[in-house]
């Protein structure tokens, strides 16, 4: 199992889309809210994103609620 990042912000649905996703399929995940954590801004925007949510695990990253490669991933 890959360990999974979800990076986040409040008031965001795909962000909540994700979150629940990845609870009701039993992903161990963290997740990081940029609102309360903004130094990770920049670390997304050098990756090459620049909207969440933003998935990371292992060497894939992706951004947006897209079940099919959740799936792939947990």
């Amino acid at each position: 199992m890959s360990k999974i990042t979800l990076f986040s912000k409040n008031n965001c649905m795909q962000c909540k889309m994700t979150k629940k996703f990845l609870e009701q399929n039993g992903a161990d995940f963290e997740e990081i809210n940029i609102d309360e954590h903004p130094e990770k801004v920049e670390y997304l925007v050098n990756i090459g994103f620049r909207a969440v949510p933003v998935i990371e695990a292992n060497d894939v990253r992706f951004s947006g609620f897209q079940p099919n490669k959740l799936k792939d991933i947990i």
